[in-house]
């Protein structure tokens, strides 16, 4: 998945900063899908290389098994002959063409393993971008929705919730007002009472005085 994931950092190490400055959503959907078309391209062209390669492989190993079938009929054709030494280079020869055999077996494998691998990451680019035309709308729209609601949340945040905490604090403020005008009411009453009710012992005792003063000029 080299190319693939090659495709994946650059994404990466640049998506941030292009959503940053995505002013045009619309620029950077078409950015994002040309950066996939050409990695597509990459793609495919590396895979074409594995297949061709794989063929070439496929031709040597074909090749280095005709070897070692050929080198064992001769070893076994010296042995009948009574030719040891023959069959033993023979053997020799057929014991390098197993070797070569099994190292481009092993070589064919890995292509095999490449070339899936290619062919996989290139099925799931093309859904990415047939996906991402086809959200290509809806995408953009979603985006303007998400700034228009970040813009309206940031004025709320600046403006309407420092102004609802004024007001609140603006009216408890008047309340303790009108509780301490109520309090000092309440204590102006008391004092009043209180005096109102010492004048009226004054004025009751002048008034029994005067009585009794009455009292005595009319007994002598």
């Amino acid at each position: 998945m080299g190319i693939f994931s090659r495709f994946s950092d650059i994404i990466n190490a640049n998506i941030n900063a292009m959503l940053d400055k995505a002013e045009d959503p619309k620029k950077l959907i078409r950015l994002l899908i040309q950066e996939m078309e050409e990695t597509l391209v990459e793609l495919r062209s590396g895979a074409a290389k594995h297949i061709a390669q794989r063929k070439q492989l496929e031709a040597q190993l074909q090749r280095a098994n005709s070897q070692l079938i050929d080198w064992a009929v001769k070893a076994q054709l010296a042995v009948n002959k009574g030719r040891d030494d023959l069959a033993r280079s023979a053997l020799i020869q057929k014991q390098q063409a197993a070797e070569r055999v099994a190292t481009l077996e092993q070589d064919l494998d890995r292509y095999n393993v490449a070339l899936s691998s290619a062919t996989e990451d290139a099925t799931r680019l093309e859904q990415k971008m047939q996906e991402a035309r086809t959200r290509q709308q809806a995408l953009m729209a979603r985006h303007t929705q998400a700034k228009t609601r970040i813009k309206v949340k940031e004025q709320l945040a600046s403006h309407k919730i420092d102004d609802a905490i004024l007001r609140f604090e603006s009216f408890e403020k008047k309340v303790v007002a009108l509780e301490s005008e109520v309090e000092s009411y309440e204590l102006g009453q008391s004092e009043q009472s209180v005096a109102a009710q010492f004048k009226q012992m004054e004025q009751d005792d002048a008034i029994e005085q005067q009585l009794n003063e009455l009292k005595q000029r009319v007994a002598s």
